[in-house]
């Protein structure tokens, strides 16, 4: 994890890679409680013997699924020791461009690329690349909003 005293020591970091999340396991499990929290049951998330002969040869996490963890990669990638409150301001442009099946292990790679001062603290933007370990493509990638105060 990274570790910063201060949210405005960020500002000079714009157009760098700040922070890498750790390592997160996709098990079926996890497929199976956002498919019951969301409704999408697709067999190709939930259906472990159809999935089989399906296009990936086993389930895959849905892609909001892996969308849903960027808030914990961030969480477990950066602190910032003088903010009170973060809050998701949005994103703007999401592409799933890989699938992840079950039993994979992802991770957040965050590089700045906004940062604005706002009233109370700032507004920052990341471009998040998610990636599977032991593949070259990327998952997501997604250009996060975020606000934070201190």
């Amino acid at each position: 994890m990274r570790s910063f005293d201060k949210l405005a020591d960020l500002e000079p970091l714009v157009g760098q890679h700040v922070a890498d999340s750790d390592w997160i396991m996709i098990d079926q499990a996890r497929i199976d409680q956002f498919a019951e929290a969301t409704g999408d049951h697709q067999w190709i998330h939930v259906d472990p013997v159809r999935a089989a002969a399906g296009p990936f040869g086993t389930t895959v996490a849905h892609g909001f699924l892996t969308l849903s963890l960027l808030p914990e990669m961030g969480a477990n990638a950066m602190e910032f020791r003088d903010v009170r409150m973060g809050v998701n301001y949005g994103l703007n442009r999401v592409r799933f461009t890989a699938p992840v099946p079950v039993g994979s292990r992802v991770r957040g790679r965050f590089k700045l690329n906004t940062y604005e001062t706002i009233e109370g603290g700032a507004q920052i933007t990341f471009d998040v690349t998610m990636e599977r370990e032991g593949s070259d493509k990327p998952v997501c990638v997604a250009e996060s909003v975020s606000r934070r105060y201190v």
